[in-house]
């Protein structure tokens, strides 16, 4: 492992074309973050390549994303080509070794590495609103659906999760109104739609369990070099919002789960945002300011954040402030953009009287780039036109079975691989829903018993008055509903009935003994005979 206290970058231009003096990048201002832009073509990958290789050294773990598949080559050797070793010659770099990195791939669709993965949970519902760009009703509703949740002890693990959570909460918006607040369908609706396209875009495959730990990417070796975590974005980056959302919910995790060191001699972690323009295209106002808030705080975290990008242009000028160190590569002027690019980039930089500085960064060679960086006290250095050092590791990138070797002898191999999905909101809600379902079947299963009871018992043949105890209800209703009918009815009941009946009556209704019943029968008989 490397102990010096700083990087090398590479070696600076001097007027009369040679390379003399080489230019460093000290690891005790690593954390101040960085940024590095350049036209298509101009060796960006390559900077960013050889920046991990020098923090892998120096015992830094890594993160970068590897959007066109060329950074892959970091995980193995490098080759001796004739233009590397005449670069090295150039540049004075003896010796010039080869080696191979320690490297972790990961793979938000699992395809090239292992896959990436957090919870609706811990992504939580004020980061989830702002990548959605909700409004504050919405961001209200959603809110309450966490707060819901947490209550009802349902885990948020992933979409569907959320999403039938949200659904049940806009069935029951009456009730859930009168403790949190008016939840409107139209609010729930939107949200549904938003969801829609994040899930469109894969982002089912990020949200769920195991979650990554991020200690995970904090990794470093036996022989004390830091692990190089290479996130496979090629096919993320025609997901704009899940690279956007990942990348954003991972520095919000190591903010959050970080503890505060201040300034340590090196960073605890730098992490490289490539095709930093995806992170602010049309980025609401709110998540560019929790951008900004991240990069200012994260610094005493010990982490190093340094974007990518082709244009300066593509960051704002709030998080453009807060980068230290830079590395400007070769851009064109052909548009009026392209010309206050240069512009804005040439202004950034502590002039150099040496060259004009806007006028060098039109004229750059591919592999080279004005570079500065802080110098002791936090100082920026003064720009110097740099030929850019060639890697240690591949140029270019590993083919599928270099990749499988490299994923199978990986520290987390088997760790992340198989998808769990173990109980949480949806499969709750699913069986309160058939619970639900089940007793209402039930209750009407019952009530049409019960119909059917009543109009057997109305079927049934009685004398007047004979019915159980429990009856009386029945019975008054059917007295009452006797009293209202026709009066041809009541003539012909009365014309039936005696005046030895009514006797009988009067006496039935004052007997309760068996021996009162055997009477009233003795009676009837006499009765009948009678007649």
């Amino acid at each position: 492992m490397a102990q010096d206290e700083s990087l090398f970058i590479g070696a600076s231009r001097k007027p009369d074309d040679s390379y003399q003096s080489s230019e460093q990048l000290l690891l005790k201002y690593a954390n101040r973050h960085g940024l590095v832009t350049g036209a298509t073509g101009t060796g960006k990958t390559v900077t960013l390549q050889i920046l991990a290789e020098g923090f892998s050294n120096a015992g830094v773990p890594v993160f970068c994303a590897d959007v066109k598949g060329d950074l892959s080559g970091i995980a193995v050797m490098g080759e001796a080509k004739d233009f590397l070793l005449k670069r090295a010659e150039t540049i004075k770099l003896d010796p010039y070794e080869f080696q191979e990195f320690p490297v972790i791939f990961w793979d938000l669709f699992g395809e090239k590495g292992h896959p990436v993965r957090t919870t609706v949970a811990e992504m939580g519902p004020l980061l989830l609103s702002r990548l959605m760009n909700l409004s504050d009703a919405q961001e209200g509703v959603m809110n309450i659906a966490f707060r819901i949740a947490d209550e009802e002890g349902m885990a948020l693990l992933d979409m569907k999760d959320l999403q039938a959570m949200l659904a049940d909460i806009a069935e029951r918006a009456d009730e859930i109104g009168r403790t949190y607040g008016n939840v409107s369908k139209a609010s729930v609706g939107a949200i549904q739609r938003s969801l829609l396209v994040l899930e469109q875009q894969g982002g089912n495959h990020f949200f769920g369990e195991p979650a990554l730990k991020i200690a995970d990417l904090m990794r470093t070796t036996r022989d004390g070099r830091g692990a190089i975590n290479v996130l496979a974005a090629d096919k993320l980056m025609m997901n704009p919002r899940l690279y956007s959302t990942f990348l954003l919910w991972l520095m919000s995790e190591l903010f959050e789960e970080l503890p505060e060191v201040g300034d340590p001699d090196r960073p605890r972690l730098v992490f490289f945002f490539d095709e930093a323009h995806l992170l602010f295209d049309e980025a609401p106002k709110a998540l560019v300011d929790r951008v900004e808030q991240v990069v200012r705080l994260i610094r005493s975290k010990g982490v190093g954040v340094y974007f990518v990008t082709q244009n300066p242009l593509d960051v704002p000028d709030t998080v453009l402030s807060q980068l230290g160190h830079r590395i400007q590569h070769a851009l064109r002027a052909y548009t009026p953009r392209e010309q206050k690019a240069v512009k804005t980039a040439a202004e950034t930089f502590r002039p150099n009287p040496d060259f004009d500085c806007a006028e060098a960064i039109t004229q750059l060679g591919v592999g080279e780039a004005l570079v500065s960086t802080l110098e002791a006290k936090g100082i920026p250095s003064m720009v110097q036109r740099t030929l850019i050092r060639p890697p240690a590791s591949r140029l270019g990138p590993i083919d599928d079975g270099e990749r499988k070797e490299v994923m199978a002898i990986s520290p987390v191999a088997g760790q992340y691989d198989e998808n769990v999905d173990r109980e949480s909101a949806f499969e709750m809600l699913q069986k309160k829903a058939a619970a639900a379902a089940k007793a209402e079947e039930e209750a009407a299963r019952r009530e049409e018993e019960d119909d059917h009871g009543d109009s057997g018992r109305r079927g049934r043949w009685t004398l007047p008055d004979f019915d159980d105890d429990d009856d009386d209800d029945r019975r008054s209703s059917r007295r009452t509903s006797t009293r209202s009918r026709t009066t041809t009815t009541r003539r012909r009941s009365s014309n039936r009935q005696g005046v030895a009946e009514a006797a009988i009556k009067s006496v039935v209704r004052s007997v309760g003994t068996q021996v009162g019943r055997a009477i009233v029968r003795g009676i009837l008989g006499s009765l009948k005979k009678g007649r």
